[in-house]
């Protein structure tokens, strides 16, 4: 009853969070301009992406007149900010980059997709060349398609193009910009206001503005909920892994755990976390959550009444397609679960290693033994029989049965065939098995 509450609490202040009101700095009248600010902080990854979404669809609702992002990002995802460029391009709103600190490689190409750059006096932009998961330069078709994205980003927007490539690729030598070959470019406020990759310096909002001819308008700020502040944190790749990773540790730990404990609330948790952030980035729907549940109730039946495997293969297939239906990328999620599996199979052979013994795990292993002193006796051994002397009671062909000190019992012979009615000489007991000889054989 405690857990089930702490569950539901849980969920209520889940639900709490999804609806946490916008902020804004004022009300709009029919004829006020209004501008939407948007920022675009920290990691660029699918959270954001889905912000930005909902910033835009809101900027539309209230029937916003312009949309300022305010940009301090040092980069982050190629898929999220290519989704983020399509929104901007799908807009029909006037969308001004407000590059207040810094827009780092996927940052610049943010910006770049803008209808105009506005930077601050100590802002920078650039450094945008692409790596993989390991920091290591990316493949030659990857960067080939980044600098194709950076030189579209541009050109859209009239822009010299030679300046977004060298942000991209480092054999561009730039050196009165402090680009030398082997470098990628990095363009503070005043270079990029000379290139034509900013359109003004502002050092506040009230000064972009004012370049904007919108001195009077009403500032509408849109403020990142708790919900997709957590919904951010959750769909970073390395913390998906984390929280599968706990998850599965904490359910399969509880197996050796008597009771429901903190290691079964810590893997509940973090999958209710994965799930909940999942969903409110929107890439996780109802299914996902009762396709996990369904595998949890069949794993359960399986432990408790064996099924042969079936149900527990059933299980797995369930939540590892719950955990596909709720990712952004079959990439990711296949190898956050891989290593769950890995670490999860590690240290669940380590504890039934050493407690293998304890907890609900017990009811799936055999703890007694049977001893021939218990009264157990799987086979009991006839050694006392051999040399006897005893009579057929049927043909010997070679097995039948024969009465041995006043016992009927059944033999078997060498291989020779004995009539019935002959006397018999046990030569052999293994076990229940009595090998019998003719008496007056040779043999």
């Amino acid at each position: 009853m405690r857990i089930s509450r702490m569950v539901g609490y849980l969920l209520c202040l889940m639900i709490a969070f999804i609806l946490l009101p916008l902020s804004s700095s004022g009300e709009a009248g029919h004829d006020d301009t209004i501008v939407y600010y948007i920022p675009v902080e920290q990691t660029v990854e699918r959270g954001l992406e889905a912000f930005l979404k909902r910033g835009f669809e809101t900027a539309k609702e209230q029937g916003a007149d312009h949309i300022v992002l305010e940009i301090h990002t040092p980069g982050g995802a190629v898929d999220a900010a290519n989704n983020i460029a399509r929104l901007m391009s799908e807009s029909d709103i006037p969308i001004t980059a407000f590059v207040n600190r810094d827009a780092i490689s996927a940052g610049a190409f943010i910006a770049l997709n803008a209808d105009d750059i506005v930077m601050t006096p100590s802002a920078n932009m650039g450094a945008a060349g692409i790596i993989d998961g390991a920091g290591n330069a990316a493949d030659q078709k990857a960067q080939s398609y980044w600098l194709n994205r950076m030189q579209v980003a541009a050109e859209q927007n009239g822009r010299e193009p030679l300046y977004a490539l060298a942000m991209a690729d480092s054999s561009i030598d730039l050196p009165e910009y402090n680009a030398p070959e082997g470098t990628f470019l990095t363009l503070n406020a005043q270079d990029a206001l000379e290139v034509g990759y900013a359109e003004a310096i502002a050092e506040n909002r009230q000064e972009l503005l004012t370049y904007l001819g919108i001195e009077d308008a009403i500032e509408v700020e849109m403020t990142v909920s708790l919900a997709e502040q957590i919904a951010r944190f959750v769909t970073n790749p390395i913390v998906i892994s984390v929280l599968i990773t706990i998850g599965s540790l904490g359910l399969m730990i509880e197996l050796f755990s008597p009771g429901f404990g903190v290691p079964g609330i810590l893997g509940i948790s973090s999958l209710l976390l994965f799930f909940f952030g999942h969903m409110i980035a929107g890439f996780a729907g109802m299914e996902s959550i009762l396709l996990f549940g369904l595998g949890i109730i069949l794993i359960c039946i399986e432990i408790f009444f064996s099924g042969f495997g079936i149900f527990a293969l059933l299980g797995i297939g369930s939540i590892v397609t719950s955990f596909l239906l709720a990712s952004y990328s079959t990439v990711y999620m296949v190898s956050s679960i891989a290593i769950a599996i890995v670490i999860t199979g590690i240290v669940a052979i380590v504890m039934f290693r050493y407690f293998g013994n304890v907890g609900p795990w017990k009811k799936m292993v055999l703890q007694e033994t049977f001893s021939i002193e218990e009264g157990y006796i799987s086979n009991r051994s006839r050694d006392d029989l051999i040399g006897e002397i005893g009579e057929s009671l049927t043909t010997l062909r070679p097995g039948g049965s024969a009465l041995i000190k006043d016992e009927y019992l059944d033999v078997v012979t060498e291989g020779r065939y004995i009539e019935q009615g002959r006397k018999i000489k046990v030569v052999k007991a293994t076990g229940s098995h009595i090998v019998v000889r003719e008496l007056n054989s040779n043999h």
